[in-house]
């Protein structure tokens, strides 16, 4: 009985000479920190990472929602065609050529993947067609060489 107390007190006293080493070899490799850091605080981006998913019920409704940032990024013509910006056109404009700034402002379409895609995280709100007075996009809400 008395060996297996001492046994134990053996154990435990190894245990916080290991424990006493780690800390003193870590003082040494980061003198400025009292006790290492742990990883979460230096890596947010994979704990919080945004999210783009579509919600299929609502809580207080029960209903389908779009997606915001497709809302306000796309907009979709009556064909089914979406269109955008280019990516970069609002930023570091200071640095880029005039030709490029005037490339990054043109508008372009997505391919028949994204528009699926954009289809699937939008209501039937954003599918119906809208007729607004001097619209800059009236000729390209129909396409008569649409393929069925």
């Amino acid at each position: 009985m008395a060996a297996e107390i001492r046994k134990r007190r053996r154990f435990s006293q190894n245990e916080k000479r290991q424990k006493e080493w780690a800390a003193t070899m870590a003082q040494k490799l980061c003198p400025a920190w009292p006790r290492p850091l742990s990883v979460t605080p230096l890596l947010p981006s994979l704990l919080h990472q945004p999210s783009r998913t579509v919600t299929y019920f609502s809580l207080r409704r029960g209903k389908r929602k779009s997606v915001p940032s497709v809302t306000k990024r796309f907009m979709r013509l009556h064909c089914g065609l979406w269109i955008r910006r280019k990516a970069g056109y609002k930023k570091k404009l200071w640095k880029k050529t005039a030709a490029r700034k005037k490339r990054l402002r043109e508008i372009v379409f997505c391919n028949k993947t994204q528009s699926k895609l954009l289809d699937k995280m939008t209501t039937s709100f954003w599918k119906r067609r809208n007729w607004y007075v001097n619209d800059p996009y009236q000729k390209y809400q129909d396409r008569t060489n649409l393929k069925v």
